[in-house]
């Protein structure tokens, strides 16, 4: 059968454009032993995937030129010669960015509509979900009392990791950037307190105002500035969880680190970056928590979607300019 899918022309300089990528037609066999041939429903575009479109060594494989893409997808089964799978099955893959794809039957994972919805799966329920537990339970280790700061608090990753800082007991603050995104975070997501960055002229001041008992921990996903703020207002054993440094993905030079770097030593930071493919043993502790926790009303959600596979690069380029609200999903 003829599908279509999205490719890599050349590695982007700076901000990616709708230039560097093509759409094209390809070509399927029939599955053969134990695959199964999925048809995507949803995709998902994140911001690691940034790193993998230049060349050069990285903790994940650089995108191939001329080659479809690939990443997180739902799909259904419509053709199978795999014992554990049937037609109508719905199943996560890593065949995003084209909207069919085969895979070995070993490499997807069943999915239940009834737990959640479908594209839930990419975010709340998938990788996304699983980066903010991971880092803040594990890296981040929140005791009930301290405060927690966030960054890019209404993304993905940002507006789980405060909402489960809540949960265990935690003060919790995050920035965004825009006014709807902060009332968001406050009167939906439960937030104690949040501020649009775009609307500041001092970090520090608001870090201040917002966490005047100090910061116990930074869950870092934008680098920069705010790492910097963060770091002067940590308290004494705080712990920071590197998970992403958007504001850095497209830069084309070295960025300066933070220069206050020396308080880690006096107080006794712990700074720890992390990549989720690691913790995937914690798989099963995650689905089941945070299961209960959809279950019990006390996880809230945003999603930003756009329809068909030629609206994924702008959907990709968007999260850059902060276009997305929550998880950025492409339906197919």
């Amino acid at each position: 059968m003829q599908s279509r899918a999205i490719q890599l022309k050349h590695y982007p300089e700076g901000l990616p454009s709708a230039a560097d990528f093509e759409l094209v037609a390809i070509d399927l066999p029939d599955p053969k032993e134990n695959e199964v041939l999925v048809k995507n429903r949803y995709m998902s575009v994140d911001p690691y995937m940034r790193g993998r479109m230049r060349e050069g060594k990285s903790y994940f494989t650089p995108f191939a030129l001329n080659t479809p893409l690939d990443g997180q997808s739902i799909g259904e089964v419509v053709a199978c010669n795999h014992p554990d799978f049937k037609t109508g099955d719905f199943v996560a893959g890593f065949g995003g960015w084209r909207e069919h794809f085969i895979a070995q039957g070993s490499d997807l994972s069943p999915i239940d509509p009834e737990i959640a919805p479908l594209q839930t799966f990419l975010g709340t329920l998938g990788m996304p979900g699983m980066t903010a537990y991971v880092g803040l339970l594990d890296i981040g280790r929140p005791v009930a009392g301290e405060t927690l700061f966030v960054s890019a608090a209404s993304g993905a990753v940002g507006s789980i990791v405060g909402q489960i800082a809540k949960i265990k007991g935690c003060r919790t603050v995050g920035s965004a950037g825009s006014d709807e995104k902060v009332a968001w975070l406050v009167d939906e997501a439960g937030f104690d307190a949040a501020f649009n960055y775009q609307r500041i002229d001092n970090l520090n001041a608001e870090l201040a105002r917002h966490c005047p008992d100090g910061i116990d921990v930074y869950f870092d996903n934008v680098g920069g500035e705010h790492l910097q703020a963060a770091i002067a207002r940590m308290n004494f054993h705080g712990r920071i969880a590197l998970c992403g440094m958007i504001g850095q993905y497209n830069a084309t030079e070295a960025v300066p680190g933070p220069n206050n770097l020396m308080l880690a030593v006096g107080r006794r930071l712990a700074l720890q970056g992390f990549i989720v493919s690691d913790h995937y043993a914690r798989r099963e502790a995650f689905l089941a928590d945070m299961g209960n926790w959809i279950a019990a009303g006390k996880i809230k959600w945003r999603e930003t979607a756009v329809t068909g596979l030629e609206q994924a690069p702008d959907a990709f380029i968007g999260l850059f300019r902060g276009d997305n609200f929550g998880k950025m999903i492409v339906e197919l």
